[in-house]
């Protein structure tokens, strides 16, 4: 049914829940700001990270950029290896390439951190594009990155494409470019939200995605 595959990766790929939210609470803490239950920060798995800071504390511009580089000081020495792979998904990528599905990553972290992230769970051999934001934010949002993805594929991004993710942005970035978007509920996003953002199916498990993407 589809061709490409476009994956999300915190809340898709991998749970890492843990990284994200002790990154956050290291982050937060430098503006005297203590958070007492982690999963309040749990809507940072997603979003891009200034947008995250600012909506959700507050912070003007200036700080949620400061507030990021603090993020990323403590998640690029631990907090990038704190994370769990969901399971049946390395199952499900060895399906999906035996079948010579196109197989690209698109996600609002950093590209190099998604990197990372791939070749410490060993699922990067799986991938035939990694693409990510950039860290100067000349391409942070969902809707840039999936374009840039589309355009690294060796034939470019003909065929039929779909982007798998678990929140709204997934939804919403699949939308803009015109593809259509499998919203996932093992992730980080709920099933009123994907299906307020209109997302094309709901998969409510890793096994669901096999299903519809396979037709």
């Amino acid at each position: 049914m589809y061709d490409i595959l476009l994956f999300d990766l915190d809340g898709t790929i991998v749970d890492s829940s843990l990284g994200i939210t002790n990154s956050a609470i290291y982050a937060l803490e430098k503006f005297g700001i203590r958070v007492e239950d982690r999963r309040e920060l749990y809507r940072f798995i997603g979003p891009p990270l200034v947008e995250s800071f600012s909506k959700f504390y507050g912070f003007s511009e200036q700080d949620a950029r400061r507030a990021v580089e603090y993020y990323r000081e403590r998640y690029r020495e631990s907090g990038i290896f704190e994370n769990e792979v969901y399971e049946g998904i390395p199952e499900l990528l060895a399906t999906l390439r035996a079948d010579g599905k196109r197989i690209v990553l698109a996600t609002s972290k950093p590209e190099t951190f998604a990197r990372r992230i791939l070749e410490h769970v060993a699922l990067d051999s799986y991938f035939d594009v990694i693409a990510g934001a950039t860290l100067d934010r000349t391409r942070d949002t969902k809707e840039s990155v999936i374009r840039y993805a589309l355009g690294q594929l060796m034939h470019g991004g003909e065929g039929s494409a779909v982007m798998i993710g678990d929140r709204l942005h997934d939804v919403e970035g699949a939308r803009a470019v015109g593809i259509d978007s499998i919203g996932v509920l093992f992730g980080f996003g709920s099933r009123e939200e994907l299906e307020a953002a209109g997302a094309t199916y709901i998969a409510a498990t890793v096994g669901e995605i096999q299903d519809i993407v396979k037709g």
